[in-house]
């Protein structure tokens, strides 16, 4: 009897694993699949601020033209046109925190808390 349920916990955790190599592997190719549907060279968004709960400022670059819009729930209104000379552009660099990067940055305040 042990053997067998010692097969069976070893079965279930085998296929646990296969499972969860699937999704991670199915959500990248679903992250990047559409990353590239989404690519124009005309539209971009640059930049986006949430205001309230479906309620956004964002500034998207159309062909040279920035714009500001103000988006809510069925309303898109613009603001205005926004100097591109004018903007802090984020680099690709700022945004590629990984797990690892996250998870040791908050370990570090978590120790700055417990230190006070």
């Amino acid at each position: 009897m042990g053997v067998d349920s010692y097969l069976q916990l070893v079965t279930v955790l085998i296929i646990f694993i296969v499972v969860l190599a699937a999704t991670l592997y199915v959500t990248k190719w679903m992250a990047n699949y559409q990353k590239g549907a989404n690519l124009s060279k005309n539209i971009e968004i640059i930049d986006t601020c949430k205001i309230s709960t479906n309620k956004y400022i964002q500034i998207i670059r159309i062909g040279e033209r920035h714009v500001a819009l103000a988006i809510s729930g069925e309303q898109v209104t613009n603001l205005g046109d926004v100097d591109p000379d004018e903007l802090i552009l984020k680099t690709e660099a700022d945004n590629s925190l990984g797990f690892k990067d996250v998870l040791e940055k908050i370990k570090g305040e978590k120790k700055e808390t417990n230190g006070k």
